[in-house]
């Protein structure tokens, strides 16, 4: 288990996703993050892990 751990430390985030929604939507978005102790930047990659997921049993078909 520690060497999963040291894996995931040395995988990189290396790149950028700039997207573009309503200030009232991402201000939203941050205050509920907040509040429910976790970050904006941390629940879209679990959002985009969870979609590739989801959808990478499509891909073999």
């Amino acid at each position: 288990m520690a060497a999963e751990k040291k894996q995931k430390k040395k995988e990189r985030k290396d790149s950028q996703l700039i997207i573009r929604i309503k200030g009232k939507e991402r201000d939203r978005f941050v205050e509920l993050c907040d509040e429910l102790d976790t970050s904006a930047a941390r629940e879209v990659r679990r959002f985009i892990r969870d979609f590739l997921q989801q959808h990478a049993r499509h891909e073999n078909v």
